[in-house]
């Protein structure tokens, strides 16, 4: 697909300019997340003609890329891992963002585009980690790694074509509403925190 857009678009505080889409208009987040990791050709116009042309180049290159998977090994959201992912700038290149490992996470497309939409926010730390946030300003952390079982588990049973082993449907994770999974991390969130309130009262 080809997506037509001004720089004012996709700078943050720009201004909203044309952005399009085979003549439907483009929101300028949308435009944004899609310039994070794509083809661009700049074009000059001048009285409404293209002037100038330049050459296809890419906002993440194969080397890039190459390191990233190596390093992140999966969409870096709390959680996911999905291997089917997308380079997202953490500071973006039209706002003066450097195109490096260092400002560049992976992220599945569900994940860049809630970080886009403003669901959710994230940044690096200073080791490098990337941290996600929700809208009520909670960080979002990752599960806790299961304990090593202290016995050996039987095999799993055979399971029918999209099942799991309750019976229940298989859901994958992109049928599940963001507001819904939302809801449920701001709710472990903010039980953890109560823990830690009882722990600290305790002592």
């Amino acid at each position: 697909m080809t997506v037509h857009t001004e720089m004012a678009t996709l700078e943050k505080d720009g201004e909203g300019g044309r952005s399009e889409l085979d003549g439907v208009r483009v929101s300028a987040e949308t435009s944004r997340r899609m310039a994070c990791d794509a083809s661009l050709v700049s074009m000059l116009h001048r009285g409404g003609k293209v002037v100038s042309v330049g050459r296809k180049t890419r906002t993440i290159p194969p080397h890039l890329r190459r390191a990233l998977e190596e390093r992140d090994r999966g969409c870096r959201y709390p959680g996911c891992a999905g291997r089917f992912t997308e380079a997202h700038h953490v500071r973006h290149w039209a706002d003066g963002g450097e195109t490096s490992l260092a400002n560049t996470v992976l992220l599945c497309r569900r994940h860049h585009r809630l970080v886009h939409e403003g669901r959710v926010r994230m940044a690096l730390d200073r080791a490098g980690q990337a941290v996600f946030f929700a809208r009520s300003g909670g960080m979002l952390a990752s599960a806790p790694p299961p304990p090593e079982p202290t016995l050996p588990l039987p095999p799993p049973p055979p399971l029918a074509p999209g099942e799991m082993y309750n019976g229940a449907a298989r859901l994958v994770d992109s049928a599940i509403p963001w507001e819904i999974e939302a809801a449920v991390r701001e709710a472990v969130d903010a039980a953890g925190g109560a823990v830690e309130q009882a722990r600290e009262a305790d002592r």
